[in-house]
């Protein structure tokens, strides 16, 4: 999928090893692959590519991967390469990794927290006393910490940076969202008009404000009509993640939209997002803050001058191989 204003430019897609280790977070899973050595390259792209243990992450083979059926099924593959990464300062503790990230769709995008913390957990399995992660993902710099792990429960914070908000931060199409300042005012999928937030944390998100008085207001019912109707909207080119969101006595809660992927239990970005449209809607003041969505709560920490961090658990599931019998469908790339 397109970055909004098309700020980051997408590489070749990475050829990959069939390895992979699967986790999830809040029942947001992600499958995690290395990227393989370059003597495998011109290996991968023949049709023995299915001998070499080795597939090209074209969209095609991507989706089948995350195919609940036919692949593994996950919410999306995370891409560690680790040429020229390992860090000067003490490489048992503080590593430097590459990642590129892709949709069940197949479509790349710029970031999720909750990948990130799936790639943090994969890191610290193999590493045992590691503590500091330095990542560089949609072109930009993202540091992880592992504060431990409790029977293969991992506890993971994500520094996010600084979050931007307007029309602009989402790539909006100038007219489409109305105001100066947050909430902003836009036209639903009935023309009824709805109090936004757009806001990026690395990626795109439309934060749709309710107070919940209305018990058709906050639903996942109401969620599957906003959802898709705003993720793939035209006046949003690069297209945008999706959140239902309101405050009720101090309680976050939210339901989640994810773009190239459809609603899913809990989101890493969509929860900082949340939070950072509540903070700027004045709905709640800045500070250490709990986001409660269906697949459980996250840990967000929003500055008064909008820096964002993420905290919470990652559950590792299973690691594994693709069978050779899935390799051989796959398509060898461009």
């Amino acid at each position: 999928m397109t970055n909004p204003g098309d700020s980051v430019p997408w590489l070749a897609r990475p050829v990959v090893s069939s390895r992979f280790y699967k986790a999830h977070g809040l029942g947001n899973d992600y499958i995690v692959f290395e990227a393989a050595p370059a003597s495998s390259v011109a290996q991968a792209t023949s049709m023995e590519r299915a001998e070499t243990e080795t597939w090209i992450a074209t969209p095609d083979n991507v989706a089948l991967v995350c195919d609940p059926h036919r692949g593994v099924g996950s919410d999306g593959i995370v891409v560690v390469d680790w040429n020229g990464t390992v860090g000067k300062e003490d490489p048992a503790t503080h590593i430097r990794v590459s990642l590129r990230m892709f949709n069940p769709d197949g479509g790349e995008f710029e970031r999720s927290g909750n990948g990130l913390r799936v790639v943090a957990s994969y890191l610290a399995t193999w590493i045992r006393d590691l503590e500091i992660i330095d990542s560089r993902v949609g072109g930009e710099e993202v540091h992880m910490r592992v504060h431990g792990v409790r029977t293969g429960v991992f506890d993971v914070s994500v520094d996010m940076g600084q979050a931007r908000s307007g029309p602009a931060a989402i790539g909006a199409a100038p007219g489409l969202i109305d105001g100066d300042q947050a909430p902003y005012s836009l036209n639903g999928p009935e023309g009824e008009e709805l109090e936004v937030v757009p806001v990026s944390v690395g990626n795109p998100h439309l934060v749709v404000l309710t107070d919940g008085s209305g018990r058709d207001d906050f639903s996942e019912e109401r969620l599957a009509v906003l959802g898709p109707f705003f993720a793939a909207h035209p006046g949003i080119p690069g297209g945008t993640n999706v959140q239902l969101a309101r405050s009720v006595d101090g309680r976050i809660e939210a339901f989640i939209w994810e773009r190239g992927v459809g609603r899913t239990s809990a989101s890493g970005t969509s929860s900082c997002a949340v939070a950072v449209a509540l903070v700027l809607a004045g709905r709640i003041p800045p500070g250490e803050l709990r986001v409660h969505m269906p697949g459980g709560t996250l840990q967000v920490r929003v500055s008064e001058s909008l820096d964002v961090g993420l905290r919470g658990p990652v559950e590792s599931v299973m690691t594994g191989s693709l069978e050779p019998g899935l390799l051989a469908r796959f398509e060898p790339g461009p």
